[in-house]
């Protein structure tokens, strides 16, 4: 252990996991600041050893157990606050939300620090400086994280294995295990320099290290190798579609009159560039006529019809009012320039408070309402299921869908595309919409499959089947990106089942551990 004195129990229970847990944001997107982790984990384990031994002796006063969970709620409180801060400049859109801020703030991270807190509360009497505590706790974190992603509509953001976004190379073994599983892996990698304090020999020590750079050094190589080949690959696919990306950077604003939508439109179109002589796909964000249902955008008909052709089709996202039942979907559009619809598909994860009130008709009757434009909530869609162009198969993921693994994979049918559009206006001049457009990286790689991202003020992509972004628009920037893109089949992989093996995996080599050394 640090031979130094550590008896400030505030500044080793309050003040030092809020810091470190702090800083973690550093790791994610925009800063990409990965190697943060290697620091950030190695010192929170650390301490939670610590606090273990000290405990026995300075801490008696206080409740051994609640010395943890506070340690690790305030980890997790300081990780929370810190990266996820953007969420309360969606509440400034609107008067009756603005006085929630103070508690979407403080709530929703205090809320999410549970899921560390417990993992802390759970095992931190289990573990002391080896390798079998290592095993227990980074795999008793990703089960958190699972958790986290499954439960209460599940919020899987910013989970660790996000902050590797920046290096591709790394990545590609997302395809054989997916995400859940690689979460585990990183975690276990981000942890690992804490064998430096263990008491074991030199010698040792080098030998675990030399297995970790291993570990590291094979998984770029491969990489790379996938990466490499793939280019080759991409080469002899004469099967392809012409797409136009459209981010027109529109001020987010609801109530817009009929003048204000028809500037819309033509500047859509105008971005839009239609060459009579192309066959093409456009894609345009959600969100581009706020406030409008499909049957009222039918006034503009004439505009479409003017302005595309026959063989043209247009991707964007608006209201859809069923006229039998009357609820209201956030739908993705196929349409063609007469505005007949050829494929829809309507939002199945809706966002808590943005698309869908909890407690809806309590918070009705005290003036509060749904973020999004609108008193009523928006119905949740009746299944996942693709987009079909002719012989061309698209997965559709609306905004915050885009997060989620387990749902891309639970799409049963082969994908030749994913589109993604979005309103990401709500981040503001926030880290959200780098965070946001994070994903998109990883939902390609785990798919095999080209990925296309279309935003209104946040990033705009056309990311291939290995991650790399083939063409972007930055954020605030309006215009298109184009591109032939090639129809690769996607392959599914069995998420949940790979991740379970791995932390059956991890459980059997902790009991080994831990039998071992109980006989010495």
């Amino acid at each position: 252990m640090l031979n130094i004195n550590l008896n400030n129990r505030f500044a080793i229970l309050y003040l030092l996991p809020f810091v470190i847990g702090s800083l973690s944001f550093l790791s994610f997107q925009p800063y990409n600041f990965t190697l943060i982790n290697f620091i950030i984990f190695p010192v929170f384990f650390y301490f939670i050893v610590y606090i273990n031994k000290k405990s026995k002796v300075t801490y008696r006063k206080k409740p051994y157990k609640k010395n943890l969970f506070t340690f690790g709620l305030l980890f997790g409180f300081g990780f929370y606050l810190s990266g996820i801060s953007w969420i309360t400049n969606s509440l400034t859109f609107d008067q009756n939300f603005k006085i929630l801020i103070p508690f979407a703030l403080i709530l929703i991270p205090l809320f999410l620090s549970l899921f560390v807190a417990f993992v802390v509360l759970w095992v931190g009497p289990l573990l002391k400086l080896n390798i079998s505590s290592i095993i227990i706790f980074s795999g008793s974190l990703a089960f958190s994280d699972y958790l986290r992603a499954k439960l209460f509509t599940g919020f899987p953001w910013n989970l660790w294995a996000y902050s590797a976004s920046s290096s591709i190379e790394l990545l590609q073994i997302l395809s054989a295990v997916g995400l859940h599983a690689y979460n585990l892996f990183l975690i276990t990698l981000f942890i690992s320099p804490i064998i430096i304090f263990f008491n074991i020999k030199n010698t040792k020590k080098l030998v675990y290290f030399s297995l970790i750079f291993f570990i590291i050094l094979s998984s770029y190589i491969y990489g790379n190798y996938v990466i490499n080949k793939n280019d080759k690959i991409l080469d002899k696919i004469n099967k392809k579609i012409y797409v136009k990306i459209v981010s027109p950077n529109f001020e987010l604003k609801y109530g817009l009159n009929e003048k204000e939508i028809e500037e819309r439109l033509k500047k859509l179109i105008r971005y839009s560039d239609p060459d009579k002589n192309k066959e093409t796909l456009f894609i345009w964000p959600e969100g581009v006529f706020s406030g409008y249902n499909f049957d009222e955008i039918q006034s503009y008909k004439k505009i479409f019809s003017e302005n595309f052709y026959k063989n043209h089709l247009i991707v964007f996202g608006t209201n859809k009012i069923d006229s039998t039942s009357g609820n209201i979907y956030n739908s993705m559009l196929i349409v063609d320039r007469n505005l007949k619809i050829i494929q829809r598909y309507d939002k199945i994860k809706l966002v808590p408070f943005g698309e869908f009130l909890p407690f809806e008709n309590f918070l009705n009757s005290i003036g509060f309402k749904k973020i999004t434009e609108g008193h009523g909530s928006y119905s949740r869609g009746n299944k996942q299921k693709n987009l079909k162009i002719n012989d061309v198969s698209i997965l559709p993921l609306i905004c915050y869908e885009v997060i989620f693994t387990d749902f891309v994979q639970k799409s049963n049918v082969d994908t030749n595309l994913i589109i993604n559009i979005s309103e990401d206006g709500w981040f503001g001049e926030s880290i959200g919409p780098d965070q946001h457009f994070s994903k998109s990286i990883f939902r390609a790689i785990e798919n095999n499959t080209f990925f296309l991202r279309s935003t209104n003020k946040g990033i705009s992509a056309i990311i291939d089947n290995k991650g790399n972004i083939i063409k972007q628009l930055n954020r605030n920037e309006a215009g298109n990106i184009e591109f032939d893109v090639p129809l690769i089949k996607s392959k599914k992989i069995k998420n949940d089942l790979i991740f379970f093996i791995l932390l059956i995996t991890y459980l059997f080599i902790f009991l080994i551990y831990k039998k071992k050394n109980a006989k010495k």
